[in-house]
């Protein structure tokens, strides 16, 4: 009768965009991720 919160944003997501999206979003996140913790790293380094 009530499906879970993950289904259902499971069954929005894949509504919503499609595999392509998916693994782009996921790229983008992973680029800025390794930038911004590069970031951080250079800041420290800096500071030494």
């Amino acid at each position: 009768m009530f499906d879970s919160l993950d289904d259902q944003m499971k069954v929005h997501e894949q509504k919503e965009s499609t595999p392509t999206e998916r693994y782009l979003r996921w790229a983008a996140v992973a680029i800025i991720s390794v930038l911004l913790f590069y970031g951080l790293y250079q800041g420290v380094r800096m500071l030494e």
